[in-house]
């Protein structure tokens, strides 16, 4: 059994509750974990406040940088331990959870090799004056980890936190959170002081809701619903907080008739079963210019059809959803869009031999008439793709911001003028042209417009989001 991290200890919840684990491979519960409630943040945030004012807070960028460093070697020499747990609390294929915990490290070097790096700033002002801008960290900050990626969204959201010397508190999902409370035991390893790095495990409505109303923390980050993600800003807003919010998305493709037929399939077919349609910036979404829209749909159906769900050791295209809700959600989608007269244009297999009561889902390919359906406004979270025929640019631009969404997008083209026009035109955080990288390596500015959230993610803006800047005005005269 897991158990939290607080202040440099592993502990079981202040009231001894206990939530079950249970495996979306077979259904069955595997483990359990501490139910951590109110008394459990409040001890988890006076730890990070009080290793702020002494020993993390006595760490310069040098020594953040190297005990960063530190922990993503650490990551991958427990790379085969890592993955053994995210795919057990997700059913991910071997392949994807491998794939995750390298990125995870992959954050901590990133972040770790900025550390000490953040430059400051000296403005031109009076000539009786010197004055410089300098960035300080924000100070205690909270963060809410969904479950489709823990590993990963562990260490976009912690990793520049810490990288500009805050203390983290880290509610992770209650559907997984192995993988996460591992890495923070391995941060005290490689010698992380008590306080820097507090994970409480427990219910959203719980722990995740006493962390966001906590008055003594300083910033809040939060990937989830959009619902959740109103409450999180109207918490922070109680107390004046800054959150950096990213709550999903309906991308889309967008293939002109001039496009590459194989890549732009390729990607296509990758970007809607890749983590079985759990991914916010999956392309759940393709419009396809009217000239070439049986063609396209009768080489993707080919494609498409090759997909295969099942088991994590079967390493194939997609593995189980993660828990019995989204099992009957995505199911629920793909009966409304028969039900809708959708034309189910392909579908993949759920794989020989897989367990009778796990969550997997058989991928799906639709075709509709036009964009009414709110399979292709509303967020599905699953291996479910929708396309609609569109005339020329400007009803690909309208059809693409269709949504209330804005996260990612992808445009499919030869013509240099038109790639640009659409890059410009799609109302997303980040947009690809004649590629898909379901948002994007870890260098890359993250995060979306409209209800997709606000804020950004990964890059070096990560690094001023988990940060604040202090100006010093010094008068020494002429």
């Amino acid at each position: 059994m897991a158990k939290m991290i607080i202040n440099g200890q592993k502990v079981n919840a202040v009231q001894g509750g206990l939530l079950d684990v249970v495996s979306p491979i077979d259904g069955k519960v595997f483990t359990e974990i501490p139910r951590g409630q109110r008394e459990d943040v409040d001890l988890a945030v006076k730890a990070a406040r009080q290793s702020l004012s002494s020993d993390w807070g006595n760490f310069d960028p040098l020594g953040r940088s190297r005990l960063m460093l530190e922990l993503g070697v650490a990551i991958l020499e427990n790379l085969d331990e890592l993955a053994d747990l995210e795919m057990k609390d997700t059913g991910k294929p071997l392949a994807t959870a491998r794939a995750d915990i390298t990125v995870l490290a992959r954050y901590f070097e990133y972040y770790g090799g900025a550390a000490d790096k953040v430059l400051g700033q000296v403005i031109p002002y009076l000539n009786d004056y010197s004055v410089q801008v300098i960035r300080e960290p924000l100070g205690v900050t909270a963060h809410i980890i969904p479950w489709n990626y823990p590993a990963q969204m562990f260490g976009r959201s912690v990793a520049p936190s810490l990288a500009m010397g805050n203390a983290c508190v880290v509610k992770p999902a209650e559907d997984a959170c192995l993988s996460i409370v591992r890495v923070a035991e391995l941060a005290l390893e490689v010698g992380f002081p008590a306080g820097a790095l507090n994970v409480v495990t427990g219910l959203g409505e719980e722990a995740g809701a006493s962390l966001a109303e906590h008055p003594d923390i300083n910033f809040i980050s939060f990937t989830g619903s959009n619902q959740v993600g109103v409450f999180i800003q109207q918490a922070a807003a109680k107390h004046a907080v800054k959150c950096v919010l990213e709550l999903g998305g309906k991308s889309a493709h967008v293939v002109f008739e001039d496009a590459k037929f194989g890549p732009a399939i390729a990607a296509i077919v990758k970007g809607i079963v890749h983590n079985t349609g759990q991914t916010c910036t999956a392309g759940s979404r393709l419009l396809l210019q009217a000239s070439i829209y049986d063609e396209f749909m009768q080489e993707l159906g080919k494609e498409f059809s090759k997909t295969r769900a099942g088991t994590p050791e079967m390493d194939l295209t997609c593995g189980p959803v993660i828990n019995k809700n989204q099992f009957d959600r995505v199911n629920g989608y793909i009966e409304k869009g028969i039900a809708q007269n959708l034309k189910v244009v392909a579908q993949g297999q759920i794989a020989d031999g897989v367990p009778a009561d796990g969550y997997f889902v058989t991928p799906t390919l639709f075709s509709a008439p036009d964009h009414t359906s709110e399979l292709l406004t509303e967020e599905i979270f699953g291996p479910v793709l929708v396309a609609v025929p569109f005339k020329d640019e400007e009803e690909a631009i309208a059809l693409a911001n269709a949504t209330d969404y804005g996260l990612l997008g992808a445009v499919w083209t030869e013509n240099g003028g038109r790639q640009m026009r659409m890059a410009k035109g799609i109302q997303a955080g980040q947009v690809y042209i004649n590629g898909f990288g379901a948002g994007g390596g870890i260098e890359l500015p993250f995060g979306g417009v409209k209800r997709s959230g606000h804020g950004r993610e990964k890059g070096l803006v990560a690094l001023e989001e988990m940060s604040t800047t202090k100006t010093i005005v010094l008068f020494h005269g002429k």
